[in-house]
């Protein structure tokens, strides 16, 4: 089992900047890779980054050249920083873990809203 806590959402006005951060605990070891989904009121979640153990990253086009997402190995931590924010990435962002024991598991944390005025 992993456990993942996000943290650093909040409410900017539209160009500012956030930083998320995600917290692992638990199986770490069984981790591959560990990015973030968002969810619109009234859409389905969607993809926005990715960062595999091998520091490969990868992006939804809607947000790159915007978004950064990095990782911290000692501290267990996957973070997003999010910059040039528009008020159409006003969502719940979900971290997500992806782990391999065995079979392949997928793990969400509780959300953490992003509010972006215009």
């Amino acid at each position: 089992q992993v456990q993942l806590v996000e943290s650093g959402g909040g409410l900017v006005q539209a160009g500012g900047s956030l930083r998320l951060s995600c917290a692992a605990s638990g199986s770490i070891f069984s981790i591959i890779a560990m990015g973030w989904y968002r969810q619109a009121p009234g859409k389905q979640r969607e993809f926005v980054a990715q960062v595999t153990t091998t520091d490969t990253t990868n992006y939804a086009d809607s947000v790159k050249g915007r978004f950064t997402i990095s990782r911290d190995s000692a501290k267990n931590t996957v973070y997003l920083q999010m910059n040039g924010l528009k008020p159409e990435d006003t969502a719940v962002y979900y971290c997500n873990a992806g782990a391999y024991a065995g079979d392949y598991y997928n793990y969400w944390g509780q959300g953490t809203q992003v509010t972006v005025s215009s």
